[in-house]
């Protein structure tokens, strides 16, 4: 047990401020961007291994997250996420990829 499990913050990034977010590997994330024509890049430790990939609805009332906004596109795949279980937390070995 974590004290800080089911817990979020919010954080603003931009440009002017050429500030960036570490997550820590096993962290859940998500993302909204604040204007049109955003990019967002970001760096992994690992190769994308799809098998191993978790998610929740990022209007999970699990988590109760404060968005700015509703965001007007959401993917699919993001969309098709089931509401938050914990039991889903369990990480399942995955083959190492090449």
């Amino acid at each position: 047990e974590s004290p800080t499990f089911k817990q979020w913050i919010g954080v603003e990034l931009t440009a002017e401020t050429y500030r960036m977010l570490y997550v820590p590997e096993g962290f859940a994330h998500g993302f909204l961007t604040l204007e049109d024509n955003t990019d967002v890049t970001y760096q992994v430790t690992q190769f994308y291994t799809p098998a191993a990939e978790r998610g929740f609805r990022w209007d999970d009332p699990a988590f109760g997250i404060q968005w700015p906004f509703a965001p007007r596109l959401v993917s699919a795949k993001d969309e098709a996420h089931a509401p938050f279980e914990p039991a889903a937390l369990v990480m399942q070995e995955t083959p190492a990829t090449s």
